[in-house]
């Protein structure tokens, strides 16, 4: 069990236990924060607190984590799209639907369990037995390259270059809406959200710095293809920053319009390339993949299109 204190400060003074300790930990639900009340896990001066307890500055906030549920991973034999694999690492694509690691709602038929498949034991530990071998992820719905780490010392060197915003990730994805410039760099703080703890949000403080540069690529009537290279990789990251500048991803049920365009089951938003240096040989690498069936479906759907000058132009 992991323990921990927060000592309250002034501007938090008279908030609820509960959101305050939520805000602190943006990787915890306030659920997961009221259980920990529930089962006297938080307490002042050695006096458990309730979730309507209120905080006065000075207050130094005692708190026991307790430790995860172990959850037993299968090996299951799930088709893997692989586009580059050697003794050190592997190279996924992803589909659009598939869920990256096992976690309460989703225990199996996930990346993890297929991996386990093809790779027997050889995954790095490093994130631990639910995520063996991810370095990075991608949300459910977003489909695309992915990169595995097979031992430890391959995920500590590829975790590294991610560290250092050197590991290139590009997207691209449909949006709500045209932009006044062709391309453009949004750069706020990215945190969870002070209301809804299931999304992320644009914080004015109390966030981690997020970096998104865009290139519109083609223009069609109400919406934009564009090219999304991440400087950093928060939670959600181009989502929010998409919907923050008045451009929704197309489909996105969380950050987009009320009206989800139900037939894309999701945003329409695919990691077509990443590069990075192979840990083992110091050679840089890079792989670009097509877009997928259901991305180039829904740019069909959408007409002709106008391409921005200096870019290419989507092919059916």
């Amino acid at each position: 069990m992991r323990q921990f204190q927060i000592e309250v400060t002034p501007e938090q003074e008279n908030q609820r236990v509960d959101v305050m300790l939520s805000a602190y930990l943006p990787d915890t639900t306030r659920s997961a924060v009221q259980k920990w009340l529930q089962a006297g896990l938080v307490c002042v001066q050695g006096k458990p607190l309730t979730k309507k307890s209120k905080l006065r500055a000075g207050d130094v906030v005692s708190v026991q984590v307790p430790d995860p549920q172990p959850m037993e991973l299968q090996p299951e034999n799930i088709p893997l799209s692989i586009v580059y694999e050697d003794d050190d690492l592997l190279v996924v694509d992803k589909p659009k639907g598939m869920v990256v690691h096992p976690a309460p709602g989703n225990p199996d038929h996930t990346l993890v369990n297929a991996l386990l498949y093809h790779c027997g034991d050889s995954l790095s530990g490093i994130n631990g037995v639910l995520r063996p071998g991810i370095v990075h992820r991608l949300d459910k719905d977003t489909s695309g390259l992915l990169m595995v780490a097979k031992n430890d010392f391959s995920h500590q060197k590829l975790a590294e270059q991610i560290a250092v915003h050197s590991f290139v990730r590009e997207y691209e994805a449909v949006v709500y809406g045209h932009f006044r410039e062709e391309e453009g760099c949004i750069r706020t703080q990215i945190g969870r959200h002070p209301v809804d703890r299931k999304k992320m949000a644009v914080l004015q403080t109390g966030g981690r710095e997020a970096i998104t540069h865009y290139r519109v690529l083609q223009t069609f009537d109400g919406f934009s293809h564009v090219r999304v290279k991440l400087e950093t990789g928060r939670t959600h990251q181009i989502r929010v920053h998409m919907a923050y500048v008045g451009h929704p991803v197309a489909g996105d049920p969380v950050y987009g319009p009320r009206k989800v365009i139900t037939r894309l089951h999701g945003q329409c938003l695919h990691a077509r390339k990443i590069g990075f240096i192979h840990p083992r040989s110091g050679a840089y690498m890079e792989f670009e993949g097509e877009l997928p069936a259901y991305f180039t479906g829904f740019l069909r759907s959408l007409g002709p299109g106008d391409p921005v000058e200096g870019e290419r132009k989507v092919q059916d």
